[in-house]
């Protein structure tokens, strides 16, 4: 199960549309191999179809897409938006943090958010996780929380 390893970061995005953001995080995920391409877009699709459900909290999203749409192992990927981005939340727009979440099972499905949960849990970390501007600061902070 990989929880936001190397590959699966990408800092200071410049991206203004939410189907872009979900498809750049969605892509990390697909270039590592942990998701058919479909799964990117059966992401995308869930929020055209129900909207900003995924935007849990002031300034962070997690887009994902049921286990059949193509996940091939578990994993978590996060982009970085720069300016943030509007995708409908009254109460949580911008979004500056977001983590597309593969499980290919709801056991995978609850880990996956238990790592999230304790990461995101300190306000200190999300505020490192915006401000970040290299992958050793948020591998140090992933270390450092033993996440």
């Amino acid at each position: 199960m990989a929880f936001l390893d190397a590959s699966l970061i990408r800092l200071k995005e410049t991206i203004s549309e939410p189907q872009a953001a979900i498809r750049s995080a969605g892509r990390l995920l697909r270039e590592s191999n942990y998701v058919e391409a479909r799964y990117v877009e059966a992401m995308v699709a869930a929020y055209e179809q129900h909207g900003p459900y995924f935007v849990i909290s002031p300034g962070i999203a997690v887009p994902h897409a049921r286990p059949e749409d193509g996940v091939i192992r578990p994993a978590v990927s996060m982009i970085q938006i720069t300016k943030g981005i509007r995708f409908g939340s009254k109460a949580n727009d911008p979004v500056y943090l977001i983590f597309a979440l593969a499980a290919d099972s709801n056991q995978h499905h609850l880990e996956l958010l238990q790592k999230l949960s304790r990461l995101l849990g300190k306000e200190e970390n999300i505020i490192r996780l915006k401000k970040a501007t290299t992958l050793g600061e948020i591998q140090n902070l992933l270390k450092g929380d033993s996440i």
